[in-house]
């Protein structure tokens, strides 16, 4: 791995950034209705405190004076003010974010965890293990989140009894619990898709011409599949597993709204159904920050593992 390939995985990112900062702030302009009027809360001001609103807001400036405005705010830690609840945007994700990113490496540490070992446990077994884990992975992929939620909320919570139904929690061990079922049914689906591109790598290597090269060659099984056949697959599944955590920032709000979680998901549903903009803008840019940032490092730490891609990348 060279630094210009990390420089250009960095220059990619600053720029991805820069774009998606453009769209989701020039989201206001797409809104109907007028931008001031939005920003009032969906209340009927007079046209002084319109004017006062254009005022404070800059709406009165050219489009890229008001993204300038708005990009350094954010830069320097200023969020804006939500129009609905009355306060600054940095007070209210402050509490949030931490549920959130909570729930996040919750669900991801299932995914990884179960994901990968599954999958390879019925490359490496084969038989009725693997056939288990297909028939397994094909009703995980088949349960979206917002009906794995329903289930498992009627079965633990209602008629179990075993996690509660409602709620954050307080409390690291009391948070985790609360967070228990979400994160299940936010990774389930996950689960099965890393599971089968996990079984498909390691089983791939399994077939690969050094691993039976060291095989007939009498090696052990264990040094074997620990040194050729794992780490060899370790990329391509590392790529599939960083993909998948990096979107589950966006699956959060689907998990957060079933089980009452007090995240920024579930704010973000909120506030663009009572469209406060301010709010939503700052959480799609976290949103699509996190994405991308988790990419970047899982390119870098792919290449690293995998030499070859970054020749690929040269070439390309």
């Amino acid at each position: 791995m060279t630094p210009a390939f990390v420089g250009r995985r960095l220059l990619g990112l600053v720029v991805t950034l820069l774009v998606a900062s453009v769209v989701i702030f020039g989201s206001l302009y797409l809104s109907p209705g007028d931008p001031a009027a939005l920003l009032a809360g969906g209340s009927t001001p007079n046209p002084e405190a319109l004017a006062q609103i254009r005022a404070d807001f800059h709406l009165n400036d050219p489009f890229w004076s008001q993204y300038w405005h708005w990009l350094s705010g954010l830069l320097q830690g200023d969020l804006g003010r939500s129009v609905v609840f009355r306060s600054d945007v940095v007070d209210l994700l402050a509490s949030r974010v931490v549920t959130s990113l909570m729930l996040v490496v919750y669900a991801a540490t299932l995914i990884i965890v179960i994901g990968v070992g599954l999958g390879s446990l019925a490359a490496l077994r084969g038989g009725r293990i693997s056939t288990a884990v297909t028939v397994v992975t094909t009703i995980g992929m088949a349960a979206p989140t917002f009906v794995a939620a329903i289930v498992f909320v009627w079965l633990f919570s209602t008629q179990l009894g075993w996690f509660p139904i409602y709620g954050s929690g307080s409390g690291l061990v009391d948070r985790l619990w609360h967070l228990t079922l979400p994160a299940v049914a936010l990774s389930l689906t996950w689960i099965a898709y890393v599971s089968r591109i996990t079984r498909s790598a390691v089983s791939a290597e399994l077939e690969s011409e050094h691993v039976v090269t060291a095989t007939s060659r009498g090696l052990p099984r264990r040094s074997i599949v620990r040194h050729h056949v794992m780490r060899n697959a370790a990329a391509p599944v590392l790529t599939i597993s960083g993909l998948t955590v990096a979107g589950l920032f966006a699956g959060t709000a689907v998990a957060e709204q079933a089980f009452g979680v007090n995240g920024i998901g579930a704010l973000l549903i909120d506030c663009a159904a009572k469209q406060d903009l301010a709010v939503v803008q700052v959480i799609a840019m976290f949103m699509v920050a996190a994405f991308v940032v988790i990419n970047t490092v899982v390119d870098v730490i792919s290449a690293a593992l995998d030499p070859r891609l970054v020749a690929s990348a040269v070439d390309a």
